[in-house]
């Protein structure tokens, strides 16, 4: 005998059927919330105050540590040591210029 199973999405706030399902985030939490079109759209309007003045963090809710690339602070020493030497103006902190690493490079 053949079954046949039906999932019915269920608004989470008034037990109505729900007709998709909304993903938002919040002090680093991502949410999911199914709602009728009405409610979903309540909560985007209830949103969009806050987002109209809130600026992107990227596509992903949580946040990712930020891995460092390149020879780490003392190779970067090395590099601006010998950049300012040759005239090139460089900053204390920060992401060295890529012109300025590959002529260091060059020279070594």
């Amino acid at each position: 005998m053949a079954q046949k199973v039906q999932v019915l999405l269920v608004d989470d706030l008034d037990g109505s059927e729900a007709t998709e399902t909304v993903s938002f985030g919040l002090d680093g939490v991502a949410y999911e919330i199914d709602l009728s079109s009405g409610n979903a759209g309540a909560l985007r309007t209830e949103l969009a105050q806050y987002v109209e003045h809130a600026r992107k963090s990227g596509g992903a809710l949580v946040r990712r540590r930020r891995q460092r690339n390149g020879a780490g602070r003392e190779q970067s020493a090395r590099i601006r040591e010998w950049a300012r030497s040759h005239g090139h103006k460089v900053n204390e902190r920060g992401r060295i210029p890529a012109n300025i690493v590959a002529e260091y490079e060059a020279a070594h």
